[in-house]
């Protein structure tokens, strides 16, 4: 039988499950269960239901849903869960850049995941991963535009059979102490596969290339994987309104 989670899955009709704890989590949960249930056996009874409550925040802060992806290959996705807080145009970061990188001006979608996100990190196209350069920084609000610069962070550069080349930068928090990568340069990934994780709230930044335009806007919130976030060469310059 077909599974939901299987690329080349065929199936017609889907049951909701339980997100899975990622393996980076698990860790982390077990420690504060164990303090958890110490606490309340030995200290204090209240006490010991508040890091009860802290173990269940800790494994949903390190959940890991099924996505399926769109295969369409002229479409973008979005590599993170969260809430686009900027969308403008810049030049690609130095570590982007050079030979062999990006260059030009890039219509840049930032999107802040808070401690409530999912914080796995997934690939906004298929292709070959060329470039993984981590940089050391500040821990500033994720939410400010000088994070691009200012904070730890770690560029990616994916490039499509067709040479065209998506980056995406994973911007560390307040909170966040610590960028991982599950992929190395020379891997294959498939659009909306896992490629990395931030703990405790930061910012991903994908940079759409010169006559793609933006397919969310201000206030929308992206799911990763899913949410279709560009079409390479399409500019639909939408407009939208709160409410």
């Amino acid at each position: 039988m077909p599974e939901i989670d299987k690329p080349n899955s065929h199936l017609t009709t889907v049951k909701w499950r339980f997100p899975s704890v990622h393996p980076e989590g698990r860790k982390y949960t077990l420690v504060a269960a164990f303090a958890a249930l110490a606490i309340y056996t030995v200290v204090n009874h209240f006490l010991g239901w508040l890091l009860i409550g802290l173990t269940i925040w800790v494994a949903a802060f390190f959940r890991d849903p099924i996505r399926t992806t769109p295969s369409d290959p002229k479409l973008i996705v979005a590599p993170a869960d969260g809430l686009v807080t900027m969308i403008s145009r810049v030049t690609a970061p130095l570590e982007l850049a050079g030979e062999g990188g990006l260059t030009g001006e890039f219509t840049r979608v930032s999107i802040f995941m808070s401690v409530f996100d999912v914080h796995i990190n997934r690939s906004p196209i298929a292709g070959t991963v060329r470039r993984i350069a981590y940089v050391p920084g500040k821990f500033l609000n994720a939410d400010l535009d000088k994070a691009s610069e200012d904070n730890e962070r770690q560029h990616f550069l994916v490039e499509r059979e067709d040479g065209v080349r998506i980056g995406f930068t994973q911007i560390a928090g307040l909170v966040a102490r610590r960028i991982l990568s599950f992929v190395k340069e020379g891997d294959r990934v498939e659009a909306g596969e896992r490629v990395g994780l931030i703990r405790f709230g930061s910012r991903v930044d994908v940079f759409l290339p010169a006559g793609t335009g933006s397919q969310v806007l201000l206030g929308q919130r992206t799911i990763a994987g899913e949410t279709i976030i560009g079409e390479l060469g399409v500019d639909p310059q939408r407009r939208g309104i709160s409410q």
